[in-house]
């Protein structure tokens, strides 16, 4: 770390105000205080050696504090077509980002996950990239890009971008070259194979029965070549072939580019099925209890993905991208540069694995869709699978997270309609009170709802557009982000990409910040509590009240005597709990409240703790 580019970052938080500054460099930052004004890097003055002293153990901390940022970070995920335009065109952009910086900052994230900003035919809405180094111009400039970057790190929050290395967009020059011909030096760098029973007249047939991931065959006939490659998802997003080192040594100098730009890290997309099975055989069909093969919602037989995804070899690329970050130069960005992992696993232990090895590391924060994505309030396997992050993940930090781009929101996997409130805050409370990182969507703290399309001719998403009526599209948990209750919610003034929801008109961020009851003071009261207490800061997670099949509760142990208390209340009838943990080795039987449902009265005792429906508490033991 160099001492002028960290003493930078600090003095760039002190220029925008105090509670910019983390906690954890707060006192570094007080030192450094006397940074001259416009150019900050350098001390106004000479110290004395008493206080050269102080200020270099001080910047130790805050050395320290910069590498291990993302062990309790707060990620917030933006959709950047549909979070704030700023031109009048309809469409969210990177200068509607920078205007929303002091709203993230009040909310508390440490850093903005952006999904793809790149050139893009907008297939797939950005993930279908047909240039890795660029700003598509509906999103903006690259000079908007590095103001973007300059404002947040004003801020002390950190930009983190999408990469997607599984695919590119048929458009993109490497694939034009590539499909041109058999002997273009780019053929090898997608997956292109010969079918079954080809003729002169006739392509025959795919090379197996690999599916793609949004309907039908991942094999796309190229009549000009006469063979087929290989899609794991749209046919406009051919795969690339990991196994061609050209293409491992393209996609270091894309992370090395934007890494120069100063940005934080990355989030993989697909990245646990970079690589197939080299032998080509058929998947296996999944049959159900009367033996027939499953048919999903876009009418084909299901396969098990076990020829295509979370193969060894994607290990391999993930240690050598996470060695390339490591290396990165300090100067634009001080402090640890993060991978988070798009990492849909079926185990825990496979999730271990994308950790990495002490030797071989690989993501800091793979995330941990094991409970996020349970998709039922069931205690005892939100229990289960919190308990498993704690205690099979040899000491890792835990990503959890329950919503994104790609799924419906909580409302529509975990609400009743009734008390969806209070779930969220459920949902939310595990989120931010459990050991490690969290990662949240835009709109989630506010309660946004999942709003699909009632027609087809309304869809724009092609996963509903082919998958319709029984699979609507991702459509309706990416609607514009809703900022008042004007016509088009605050996010434009323009008819948005996507139409805005009715129930803009009660749920946006002007109406919850007036209301100190609001899902959103919850969301920011939990963020606080989540920095600022030293047992949800870096406590450990212990179950409580084990055998309650209503009640999900558990205890953060922190270092010394700190010691917090959670109860989550899964069921729509009131709930008392016994959250005493003796047996965990706190002999505390006072409870001073941190957190609790709005209008709650206080427990009577840690023993008898009331909780209404889908309520929560958290306490202080003393």
């Amino acid at each position: 770390m160099k001492q002028q580019a960290m003493t930078a970052w600090l003095c760039a938080g002190l220029k925008t105000g105090l509670s910019s500054v983390p906690a954890s460099v707060f006192a570094s930052a007080m030192a450094l205080a006397m940074c001259v004004q416009p150019g900050y890097g350098q001390m106004s003055q000479p110290m004395t050696n008493m206080s050269t002293n102080m200020t270099t153990n001080m910047d130790q901390k805050s050395a320290t504090a910069l590498m291990t940022w993302w062990k309790n970070a707060v990620v917030y995920e933006i959709y950047p077509r549909s979070f704030q335009d700023s031109n009048g065109d309809g469409i969210g952009d990177l200068n509607g980002i920078t205007s929303r910086l002091d709203y993230l900052k009040g909310l508390g994230v440490d850093a903005i996950w952006l999904t793809p900003m790149y050139p893009s035919p907008q297939v797939d809405f950005g993930y279908d990239i047909s240039d890795y180094e660029a700003i598509a111009p509906e999103y903006g400039t690259m000079a908007d890009f590095d103001r973007l970057v300059a404002e947040a790190r004003k801020r002390h929050i950190r930009v983190m971008l999408d990469m997607v290395m599984n695919h590119s967009s048929d458009k993109h020059k490497w694939f034009e070259e590539s499909r041109s011909s058999k002997d273009n030096p780019k053929r090898d760098w997608y997956v292109w194979k010969d079918g079954k029973g080809e003729t002169a007249t006739d392509p025959g047939q795919p090379p197996n029965n690999w599916q793609s991931a949004f309907g039908h065959s991942a094999w796309q006939w190229d009549a000009t070549t006469r063979q087929y490659y290989y899609h794991k998802f749209y046919i406009e997003q051919p795969d690339f072939n990991w196994n061609n080192p050209e293409v491992e040594k393209a996609f270091d100098d894309i992370l090395n580019f934007w890494m120069n730009k100063g940005v934080a890290g990355f989030r993989f997309d697909a990245i646990t099925t970079l690589f197939e099975d080299p032998s080509l055989t058929d998947e296996n069909v999944v049959k159900g209890k009367d033996g027939k093969p499953k048919i999903n919602a876009f009418g084909d037989e299901v396969v098990d993905g076990k020829k295509t995804d979370n193969l060894p070899e994607n290990n391999t690329v993930i240690a050598h991208i996470r060695s390339v970050m490591d290396q990165a130069p300090s100067n634009v960005y001080p402090g640890k540069r993060v991978m988070i992992g798009e990492t849909y696993v079926p185990t825990i232990k496979d999730l271990l694995q994308m950790y990495g090895t002490p030797e071989k590391p690989e993501f800091e924060l793979p995330m941990d869709t094991q409970v996020g994505f349970l998709n039922k309030l069931d205690v005892a396997k939100f229990r289960s699978k919190l308990n498993d992050a704690e205690t099979e993940l040899d000491g890792n930090v835990p990503l959890l997270v329950f919503e994104n781009h790609d799924n419906p929101r909580i409302d529509a996997r975990y609400g009743d309609g009734v008390h969806d409130t209070d779930i969220t805050r459920v949902i939310s409370t595990i989120l931010f009170a459990s050991r490690g990182a969290s990662l949240f969507y835009y709109g989630g703290e506010i309660g946004m709802k999942t709003t699909p399309p009632t027609r087809k001719e309304d869809v724009k998403d092609p996963v509903g557009i082919t998958g319709w009526p029984k699979e609507k599209g991702r459509d309706g948990e990416r609607t514009p982000m809703q900022w008042d209750d004007s016509k088009y919610a605050g996010f434009s003034t323009v008819k948005p990409w996507l139409p805005v929801p009715p129930n803009k008109a009660t749920i946006n961020v002007k109406a919850e910040q007036a209301e100190p009851d609001s899902l959103l003071a919850w969301y920011e009261s939990l963020i606080r509590l989540k920095k600022t207490n030293p047992a949800m800061r870096a406590g450990s997670n212990v179950m409580l009240d084990t055998t309650n099949t209503k009640v999900l509760s558990w205890l953060r142990k922190g270092p010394g005597k700190d010691a917090v208390v959670v109860a989550t209340n899964f069921t729509a009838e009131p709930q008392t709990v016994d959250l005493s943990a003796a047996a965990a080795g706190v002999t505390g039987t006072k409870l001073k409240t941190l957190l609790k449902t709005p209008g709650e009265a206080e427990p009577a005792s840690i023993t008898a703790v009331s909780l209404p429906p889908f309520g929560v508490y958290i306490g202080q033991v003393e």
